[in-house]
């Protein structure tokens, strides 16, 4: 690490916080993880999500962990802003 990361990091560990990982090439979305962040993104819950797609709530409920994690993101508002405007491809 350079200084200033070194820096950054050792000051967020002071306040109980831990550094966001940002996206890497390997962390693209899977065609699945884009469905479901898609209709999160539509408002919908993900019991209407697993019914829309065919899959149970608790694999929804994966893939937005997966999209979250992988997007560095903390919430589904969050997510829902960032893929409301169809911006799914985003890195």
């Amino acid at each position: 690490l350079d200084g200033w990361t070194a820096r950054a990091t050792a000051e967020l560990a002071a306040t109980g916080q831990r550094p966001r990982r940002s996206p890497r090439d390997g962390d693209q979305l899977t065609s699945q993880e884009t469905r479901v962040a898609l209709l999160v993104a539509r408002g919908l819950s993900n019991r209407d999500i697993a019914a829309a797609l065919f899959v149970s709530p608790r694999t929804v409920e994966h893939h937005v962990s997966s999209v979250l994690r992988k997007r560095g993101m903390r919430s589904r508002t969050e997510l829902a802003g960032a893929f409301g405007d169809g911006g799914g491809s985003r890195a």
